[in-house]
């Protein structure tokens, strides 16, 4: 029993192709809306690439991009052959054409589908990138003069402010490196040596922080040096609340950031995708309801149209068998090369008389 079944009058079938004709029309503005989306999250990622370790995160804005292109094409296809689908004549030429493209639908309904998925899927790979990305970025916080690092600074201070975060998990990660150049500091200076003395790598640790991670909300003025040394400060405790530096990690800031953005994306692409199956399934009730007409020189009369010319269970089944016929004569084309190699390879005795 087919899957479907739709009965068919001319006025139906011209109605249909009228529907699809505008609704693939939609579709290719669809296309032009995911291939926008995926060029914006590409600059989104591109602006803070320094501080990305790998180029992974790019993977969901070029498939964004890829399926964009491809929806406008598909559709644009499409809809040449339902408005041409109005007039028999101008159809016939697109009836060889119609099984392939209605099967290459279907593999890229399939691929819209997975790409919307990723966009869910990518917070686990996007969150180790950015946590790679930010550690070296503020290593390299200090190396005004270095070639290809004199910007590090400024990306880590305008990414702090804008995000209104601090370090990569929180404040505490700059005590951990020396963000101060040696530039500015007075080695003839007590202080600056024993603290150099002090680390194993010769470092300048301090408990202090660069001034984009100062809260301007709060009140008190900012404290970036000597953080935890609440004795350094009148009325002070770094543990409590009331400390004027952003808490916030920038690797969980630009996670939330990018994740909300994707996870919105992937949902407007499922709409997308939701569209398309809808299309590819008028376009096959189309396709075969000109096809079962009984008198194509009659266009009046009645026919019929479906998805599956068989149930669920028995395409399913068809298409097992089909792989299997196709199984068993690869083994035997496998076996027959296999014998003919074994014969060749044989070489006649030959006896010699003394």
């Amino acid at each position: 029993m087919a899957l479907l079944k739709v009965k068919f009058n001319q006025k139906k079938r011209v109605k249909l192709a009228q529907g699809l004709w505008l609704m693939n029309w939609f579709s290719v503005f669809a296309g032009i809306l995911v291939f926008s989306m995926g060029l914006f999250l590409k600059i989104e990622l591109r602006k803070r690439s320094e501080v990305m370790d790998n180029s992974e995160s790019h993977f969901v804005p070029n498939s964004l991009i890829l399926m964009g292109i491809l929806s406008c094409a598909f559709n644009g296809f499409a809809g040449k052959i339902c408005y041409d689908s109005l007039d028999p004549a101008k159809f016939a030429k697109w009836k060889p054409l119609l099984k392939p493209y209605l099967a290459l639908c279907f593999f890229f309904n399939m691929l819209i589908f997975f790409v919307a998925l990723i966009c869910f899927l990518m917070r686990g790979s996007l969150e180790s990138t950015l946590a790679q990305g930010l550690k070296n970025g503020m290593k390299f916080y200090r190396d005004t003069d270095t070639p290809g690092r004199c910007f590090m600074k400024k990306t880590i201070d305008m990414l702090q402010i804008e995000f209104k975060c601090c370090g990569n998990n929180g404040f505490k990660d700059w005590f951990e490196i020396q963000w101060i150049s040696n530039r500015y500091l007075d080695f003839s200076s007590k202080e600056v040596k024993d603290r150099i003395k002090s680390n194993v790598d010769g470092r300048y640790l301090v408990d202090g922080v660069p001034f984009s991670c100062c809260n301007p909300s709060s009140p008190r003025p900012c404290i970036q040096y000597q953080v935890t040394n609440n004795s350094a400060h009148y009325s002070y405790d770094y543990q409590t609340e009331e400390l004027n530096l952003w808490r916030r990690g920038c690797r969980e800031a630009l996670l939330h950031y990018y994740s909300s953005m994707m996870s919105s994306m992937g949902a407007i692409v499922l709409l997308v995708w939701l569209f398309e199956m809808s299309v590819m399934v008028g376009l096959r009730l189309l396709h075969t309801s000109l096809e079962s007409i009984a008198n194509p020189e009659d266009p009046e009369c009645e026919s019929e149209g479906w998805v599956l010319e068989n149930s669920l269970k028995d395409t399913f089944k068809s298409m097992l068998e089909s792989l299997k016929k196709i199984g068993k004569f690869n083994q035997v084309e496998a076996g027959a090369e296999g014998a003919e190699g074994e014969e060749g390879g044989k070489t006649p005795a030959i006896t010699t008389v003394s």
